[in-house]
C-alpha cells in the first residue's frame, strides 16, 4: 500500500501543488512549494496563538481577534489548496479510474 501510495503522490504531470487525499476529502502537499504553504500556515497559527499565551486571561477582544484570524489563515489555506491542487472529491484508495480527468 505504502509504494502504490508513493506512485500516486509522484504521478503529478499538471506539477500540482496538492493532491487528492487517497482516504476522504481533501489535500496532501506533494510539491516544495506545497509544503512551503503548510509551513507558513503553521507559523502563522503559532504567532497568532502567541499573545493568548503571554496573557493570564486574555480579554474578549483577544480571543475574537484570534479566531478571526484563525478562520481567515484556514480559508486562505483552502483557496490556495484549490487554486494550485486537484478538483477536490471524495474517494476512498486509488480509484481504477485515477487516470481520467475529472
Amino acid at each position: 500500500m505504502f509504494k502504490e501510495y508513493i506512485a500516486y503522490i509522484k504521478d503529478n504531470p499538471n506539477n500540482y501543488w496538492f493532491k487528492r487525499k487517497l482516504y476522504g476529502w481533501g489535500w496532501v502537499p506533494v510539491k516544495w512549494q506545497g509544503w512551503f504553504v503548510i509551513a507558513i500556515f503553521i507559523g502563522l497559527l503559532i504567532l497568532n496563538s502567541i499573545p493568548l499565551e503571554s496573557k493570564s486571561e486574555p480579554s474578549a477582544g483577544q480571543i475574537t481577534w484570534f479566531f478571526i484570524k484563525t478562520i481567515l489563515s484556514v480559508a486562505i489555506l483552502i483557496f490556495i489548496c484549490y487554486k494550485k491542487g486537484e478538483k477536490p472529491k471524495w474517494q476512498w484508495g486509488i480509484s481504477k479510474d485515477n487516470n481520467k480527468k475529472d
